[in-house]
């Protein structure tokens, strides 16, 4: 089965923000709630499942399950950028108006995720 392009598009986009986790890992710790515990490793591992979710996009057997996973991944990354409006340092010198847009935006790429389920 030939899968429309954007889909492709989106498996490169969580492949490419899951390769980020190992090239700029201070950028994601310093956004990372001090509630949560061992942040290297929360880090990794949310890297690792952004590889992993976005390369399962491409094939038949495991689009659905990746599509699932995507959905659950930024339900959990909610309480990342409800954390990052808690204060300015945990802002991490964002502009408040980018950190609230960033709310919607969540829902939009879970959307997004869903609508491939009917494929």
């Amino acid at each position: 089965m030939t899968y429309p392009w954007h889909l492709y598009l989106m498996a490169a986009m969580y492949i490419l923000a899951g390769m980020m986790h190992f090239i700029r890992p201070k950028m994601y710790l310093r956004i990372m709630p001090r509630y949560l515990p061992n942040p290297k490793l929360l880090v990794t591992l949310s890297g690792v499942a952004e590889i992993m979710l976005g390369v399962g996009l491409c094939f038949p057997a495991s689009k659905n399950v990746a599509i699932s996973g995507i959905i659950a991944m930024l339900t959990v990354f909610l309480l990342v950028h409800f954390y990052m409006l808690s204060s300015k340092k945990a802002g991490a010198g964002i502009p408040q108006w980018v950190l609230l847009l960033r709310i919607p935006l969540q829902f939009a790429l879970m959307y997004w995720a869903y609508w491939y389920l009917q494929l």
